[in-house]
């Protein structure tokens, strides 16, 4: 049998290359090998103050992009997490036997609470608990990660080990599985085009610091142009001390579909000015297709609600199978015996 991979985005602003090179393109060499599941997060999106009027417009975005990008929904479950309404369910049981200060300690929490100041909800502090959910209800073998994630998929660990299998369990058998991470190196940790040393992000609030999937060449070339960089000629990999040279050279290399050795070769005593523009250009041919892909979609909403039914089914499925085994195992009435 495959082993079965879950992974998600929030539908929050534009999904960017970072988003693209770090996650979705795994996904579709995944689900050729494994039983793949993957959702547009919109719970999540919510943590921090949103739009109404953009949340749906923005979860039916995302999910064409997932598409345009190659997940095919022949060979994927593609679906919203609100929709599956398991995910509250677990998530409010797993909130009762997860202690507070294991959250209160999740890095992620500690740095977005800081931004936010006095209006920080309790959904910014309690949504790994969400995450850890939408992970276990489909007892996924695998969940691919970045490093800034990896916190998160071990609370998910714990909680499903140390907080339901080992107190709950009758006979020894776990309730829940216990996921392991996939961590993808190659492109896995697009960084900021402003500042090298933080990661590519849709919260950011300088536009330029990334490139979007749905960004025109024009825009493309001018965020690249712009791009941070440093006054030394010629430019090299893994330097800690060129953090940009590093990244810029990290996205040609796999923008053009070229190794490190052969890149290096090419561009080792370029200047700025005459790589940039190389990597606009591989910039804007790699994800032609994907926007190509995009407006074909976007302008048949049929199709793309078609496919996230079908996902919405085979996923409810799956979800209320664990749903209903933790709800029994946790002692709660299920079925009249009448």
């Amino acid at each position: 049998m495959q082993k079965r991979v879950l992974s998600g985005v929030q539908p929050t602003g534009s999904l960017h290359i970072g988003n693209w090179l770090g996650a979705i393109k795994n996904w579709v060499e995944l689900q050729d090998t494994h039983e793949t599941f993957v959702c547009v997060v919109d719970l999540h999106a919510i943590t921090v103050p949103h739009d109404p009027k953009s949340l749906a417009e923005n979860t039916i975005s995302t999910a064409a992009i997932y598409i345009a990008c190659g997940m095919d929904p022949k060979k994927c479950s593609i679906f919203v997490q609100s929709q599956i309404a398991a995910h509250a369910e677990l998530c409010w049981l797993l909130n009762c036997v997860t202690p507070l200060n294991w959250m209160e300690r999740m890095i992620q929490f500690k740095e977005k609470s800081k931004k936010q100041g006095e209006n920080v909800s309790v959904g910014l502090l309690n949504y790994p608990i969400l995450m850890a959910a939408d992970i276990l209800l489909y007892d996924a073998d695998l969940v691919p990660v970045g490093e800034d994630q990896k916190q998160h998929l071990e609370l998910a660990r714990d909680i499903a080990q140390q907080r339901i299998n080992s107190v709950f369990s009758k006979d020894g058998s776990p309730i829940l599985k216990v996921p392991n991470p996939l961590i993808i190196k190659e492109g896995a940790k697009v960084m900021s085009l402003v500042d090298a040393k933080n990661k590519m992000s849709k919260s950011d609030p300088i536009e330029s610091s990334r490139i979007n999937l749905l960004d025109s060449p024009d825009i493309i070339t001018k965020k690249i142009k712009r791009a941070k960089t440093d006054s030394i000629v010629g430019l090299e990999f893994d330097n800690p001390n060129r953090p940009e040279a590093n990244n810029l050279l990290t996205l040609y290399s796999i923008l053009s579909g070229q190794e490190k050795k052969a890149v290096i070769k090419e561009c080792s005593e370029m200047g700025w000015g005459t790589f940039k523009p190389l990597l606009a250009e591989a910039a804007v041919e790699a994800i032609k297709p994907i926007q190509q892909n995009y407006q074909e979609l976007i302008q048949d909403r049929g199709e793309i609600f078609s496919i996230l039914n079908d996902g919405k089914a085979k996923a409810n499925e799956v979800a209320q199978l664990t749903l209903e085994r933790v709800y029994s195992e946790l002692g709660f009435l299920r079925k009249s015996t009448h």
